[in-house]
């Protein structure tokens, strides 16, 4: 699965964050730490398993809530619609 941004959507990158703006709405979306983590990943093409994967070797967190939480990501995302697979 292939992520990218929607052609709307700017994509600031603050070292800790990502703030994701929706040009034609005029809304803005800020990840967490491990939000921006994830979604750099999967923006440059790791897999979500492959992200559910490196999470759970740094992070205090089981294999299913790391997966459980990347879907849940991805889902908010695709539908405020700020990236498409």
């Amino acid at each position: 699965m292939s992520l990218t941004l929607c052609p709307d959507v700017t994509l600031y990158d603050t070292g800790q964050a990502l703030i994701l703006l929706d040009t034609r709405r005029g809304r803005y979306w800020q990840t967490n730490a491990t939000g921006a983590e994830v979604l750099r990943a999967l923006l440059g093409g790791t897999t979500a398993d492959q992200v559910a994967d490196q999470l759970v070797r740094r992070q205090p967190v089981t294999r299913r809530q790391a997966s459980d939480d990347i879907a849940a990501l991805l889902d908010d995302l695709r539908r405020t619609g700020l990236v498409r697979s």
